[in-house]
């Protein structure tokens, strides 16, 4: 059963979005559900983010390709549950930080995260996580508090 992402929707679910307590995982899978129907567009997959919560999972990016094409939201949740069951709330809770949290980390990725920011809005300093970046670009990002 191929699942792609909702064509009514304008974006991909949000890296926040949890899955079975983990977030950013059911993005992943929308990437890979869009990358299996051929309507991946501007989307990278794998991208950082991706691969933090796939290390978690003890999975890889091709594996997710598989489950993505095979099987629903619930089927892959209980996959999820599986494949961490010798993970506590607090192992969860740590990722789930990490990728909410995670910046560039080398002065390439840096010049590129401040290149994507500004083209998007050059005033929104505040944003400094690939998550609130991606959260401005699909306009899920509240504004700006004004000073």
């Amino acid at each position: 059963m191929t699942l792609p992402i909702d064509p009514t929707q304008p974006f991909l679910r949000s890296p926040k979005t949890k899955m079975s307590g983990h977030m950013m995982i059911s993005r992943t899978l929308d990437k890979a559900r869009a990358f299996n129907a051929k309507t991946q567009g501007k989307y990278i997959s794998p991208c950082p983010l991706d691969k933090i919560i796939m290390g978690f999972m003890e999975t890889d990016h091709e594996e997710i390709m598989r489950l993505a094409q095979k099987m629903s939201d619930e089927e892959i949740t209980s996959w999820i549950n599986k494949q961490c069951s010798n993970r506590s709330q607090k192992d969860k809770d740590r990722i789930n930080f990490k990728i909410l949290n995670q910046k560039p980390d080398t002065r390439k990725e840096q010049t590129r995260f401040k290149e994507l920011r500004n083209q998007i809005d050059p005033d929104r300093t505040d944003i400094i996580t690939w998550v609130d970046l991606i959260e401005l670009d699909e306009n899920r990002m509240p504004l700006k508090a004004q000073s």
